[in-house]
């Protein structure tokens, strides 16, 4: 299991938002490729991206920015916002990101998930994000009737290679991660699963570790991701890597 830093760009600099909120934002940097290459020197084996404007655009929009990141660092990065065509899963691909996130178009359009997987083996993540266990999609500002597990379901046999499940209610909240969502969701897909949302401390690294599976469907939660708590310095993220590395569960 690893632990991924977080880096949200919103108007070309690094922020974090309370709940999705894009009026609740604190910018942590002017400069999001510096903050890459802190996380990178600090260990991180990849790089969660997420362009908060594309997401409620419909289209990338901070693509200056990720292509700063991606001359900064040597790591992977995963980037996620504004992607929902395969001319734009190729684009991002062949700019260097190492997978892209599929968020709304995996709720709007499934096909298109299972398509862009044929196409771009091992490359595509599923972002399911959900509020009270229903499907969250247009940056968050819209809430479907469809629960999270139905949605992962769709793309159990699709070839995609993990989801990111975040818990909007304890995104940027620090009140802790959701893991029994997330251990539920694990249970019910063979597909890696990775938690998002709410991480507030090492504690929280721990709690991860000792219920991460693999589970009886052969399903696990494969990583980590944290932003609000390593910005705010309520979790150390040099400690998080050590204890993600070191521990044997």
């Amino acid at each position: 299991m690893i632990v991924i830093p977080a880096i949200d760009l919103k108007d070309g600099r690094c922020v974090r938002l309370f709940q999705g909120d894009m009026h609740q934002d604190t910018v942590y940097s002017e400069d999001p490729a510096a903050m890459a290459r802190r996380w990178q020197s600090e260990g991180a084996e990849r790089l969660h991206v997420v362009d908060l404007n594309g997401a409620f655009a419909g289209a990338r929009v901070n693509a200056q920015a990720v292509e700063a990141i991606l001359e900064a660092i040597s790591i992977p990065v995963q980037l996620g916002g504004g992607i929902r065509d395969l001319a734009t899963i190729e684009t991002a691909l062949h700019s260097g990101i190492f997978r892209v996130i599929l968020g709304t178009v995996s709720a709007r359009n499934p096909l298109l998930v299972h398509e862009a997987c044929r196409q771009f083996p091992n490359r595509i993540s599923v972002g399911i994000d959900a509020r009270d266990g229903k499907v969250a999609i247009q940056g968050w500002s819209e809430v479907t009737s469809m629960d999270a597990i139905t949605l992962a379901r769709m793309f159990e046999d699709a070839g995609v290679a993990e989801i990111i499940f975040t818990d909007i209610s304890r995104d940027g909240a620090l009140t802790g991660a959701n893991l029994d969502a997330t251990v539920t969701l694990a249970r019910s897909v063979a597909i890696p699963v990775i938690l998002s949302g709410g991480v507030a401390g090492i504690h929280d690294i721990h709690h991860v570790m000792s219920n991460h599976g693999p589970f009886a469907n052969g399903g696990m939660i494969s990583g980590v991701i944290t932003g609000k708590a390593i910005y705010d310095g309520r979790l150390d993220f040099s400690e998080a890597v050590r204890v993600t590395r070191s521990r044997i569960v």
